[in-house]
């Protein structure tokens, strides 16, 4: 408790007991739940890249969206499927 140099006190013991019990007994806010990744399951997204990185993938025809996710997952630390 801390007292203003006349001796008051300048905060109120109980609305400080009650932010510090609100504090210590309140649940934190949880974000949805994290869903574990089934391997091999493909997911439709909507990703933005560059023209120039969509067309060196593309060259080699059919297969280029398989190509970009090896890519990636090389990228990201993940074995292959």
């Amino acid at each position: 408790m801390s007292r203003s140099p006349g001796g008051r006190r300048t905060t109120d013991p109980l609305k400080a007991a009650e932010a510090a019990f609100k504090k210590v007994t309140t649940k934190p806010i949880e974000g949805p739940p994290k869903t574990a990744a089934i391997p091999g399951v493909k997911e439709t997204i909507t990703l933005r890249i560059d023209q120039d990185v969509l067309a060196y993938f593309q060259e080699d025809g059919p297969g280029w969206q398989e190509r970009i996710n090896a890519v990636l997952r090389k990228a990201a630390g993940k074995s292959g499927d």
